[in-house]
């Protein structure tokens, strides 16, 4: 068994296309979801090979490869959106709708907001679903905002079936694949997918 960390809003997105080829070649993955700033603890306690992690710094005996950035926007229903954010997301109104994070450990709905209105701490009021395509259709059933990916929210933002509640503001995400620095051809295979991938679904990094 071949184990890798991958946080979930990936996984929702672009990382199973960029295995699916592995997989179906024949490698025996096993991808252990956990949120971006944790999945490294996965790895620096030995029990995957290899993780995608919003951290940059390389653990010891390990090699560090630059994936890209992703986007993150708010999004609400449009009815949620016109009772409780009529004019978009603003500071105060922030802090009385209710925002849908993956886990206690998910801080992307308070980065975001501060990252908004430049606040130096903001207490908000959330309620959790620990899956990246539930967290969506959470929000479609009118339980709340979210900060999600922008590429996975993409063509509901086209339809009009969600709303950006704060136009033009955008919290980017960098990401970095981490493994062993181990003379390996499977590591080689995964860390040539991902990659290739990363660069085809995320932002270059600046």
């Amino acid at each position: 068994r071949i184990s890798i960390a991958v946080h979930a809003d990936s996984i929702a997105t672009w990382a199973l296309t960029a295995l699916t080829p592995l997989v179906t070649a024949g490698l025996p993955l096993e991808i252990i979801a956990d949120d971006q700033e944790f999945t490294q603890v996965w790895l620096r306690e030995g029990q995957v090979l290899g993780c995608v992690t919003a951290l940059p710094q390389a653990l010891r005996g390990c090699k560090v490869v630059p994936l890209g950035v992703m986007p993150y926007v708010a999004v609400a229903h449009p009815a949620y959106a016109a009772a409780h954010a009529p004019r978009g997301l603003t500071a105060h109104g922030a802090r009385s709708m209710a925002f849908i994070a993956f886990n206690r450990k998910d801080e992307l709905q308070a980065r975001f907001v501060r990252r908004a209105f430049r606040l130096p701490r903001v207490a908000l009021n959330q309620r959790f679903v620990p899956s990246a395509e539930g967290q969506v259709q959470a929000v479609l059933a009118g339980w709340g905002a979210c900060v999600v990916p922008e590429l996975q929210v993409r063509s509901l933002l086209a339809a009009g079936t969600l709303v950006d509640l704060a136009p033009g503001t955008v919290l980017p995400v960098e990401l970095y694949w981490h493994c062993w620095n181990l003379d390996s051809g499977v590591l080689d295979s995964l860390t040539r997918a991902l990659t290739e991938a990363a660069a085809q679904a995320l932002v270059a990094p600046a």
